[in-house]
């Protein structure tokens, strides 16, 4: 089972923050296969806690997440932390799903990462009722959410749009290279019909024997 959560603050725009974290450790393990690389993992620092992860909308990178929203995640993973949610100035880290680390030895729910300067550490001082109370009148439980599918689907979009971005970056060299040979005829084009370029009738008929001839040389 997965349950989701809205924050606070959980518009940019016509897009939406969206919170969500598993039941157990079991289910961890989907939620660090599956994530997206638009979303957000938070663990207390140096406990066990639940895994929470944070979607963010399109352009809104990890500096970009509004505090009431940071509030709300870190709130929410001190609460389900066993030994962090009866501690004040506890230490939650987070850093983008993208930067989780998973290899074949480590337990069920472990993670590593692949760059420690990656990741941010935040102060909980302590428990904030008020935010936990709002956030469980937003909770939505999914008991066998399409992790897998909608990864997919993620991904498939992205390629997509990668294949739209180079062909229109193709077509716009394309354009460019035409637009530039035009500027190019046109700057031959006037320097052919400059004046000291041009020959009068009389030179014309001094130089070449016929018209043809002189068609001939100016082809």
């Amino acid at each position: 089972m997965v349950f989701y959560f809205s924050p606070k603050g959980h518009t940019q725009g016509e897009q939406a923050f969206l919170i969500y974290m598993g039941r157990d450790k079991f289910e961890n393990e989907h939620l660090i296969r599956y994530a997206l690389p638009i979303d957000v993992w938070f663990h207390v620092d140096d406990l066990s806690s639940a895994h929470v992860y944070l979607r963010l909308p399109e352009g809104i990178g990890l500096d970009d997440i509004p505090k009431e929203t940071l509030d709300d995640c870190c709130q929410l993973v001190k609460h389900n932390s066993i030994q962090g949610c009866k501690q004040n100035n506890v230490g939650i880290v987070y850093t983008m799903a993208s930067n989780l680390k998973k290899t074949s030895h480590m337990e069920i729910g472990q993670v590593s990462f692949h760059n420690e300067k990656a990741i941010k550490k935040v102060k909980v001082e302590r428990k904030v009722n008020e935010i936990l109370n709002r956030l469980e009148k937003t909770r939505t439980e999914v008991e066998k959410p399409d992790l897998e599918g909608e990864k997919e689907r993620y991904d498939a979009k992205k390629r997509s749009e990668h294949k739209a971005q180079v062909r229109n970056a193709k077509e716009e060299e394309k354009a460019l290279k035409a637009e530039q040979m035009k500027e190019k005829e046109l700057r031959e084009y006037r320097n052919l019909m400059k004046e000291e370029n041009m020959l009068s009738n009389k030179e014309i008929s001094e130089k070449y024997k016929s018209a043809e001839e002189y068609e001939e040389d100016f082809m």
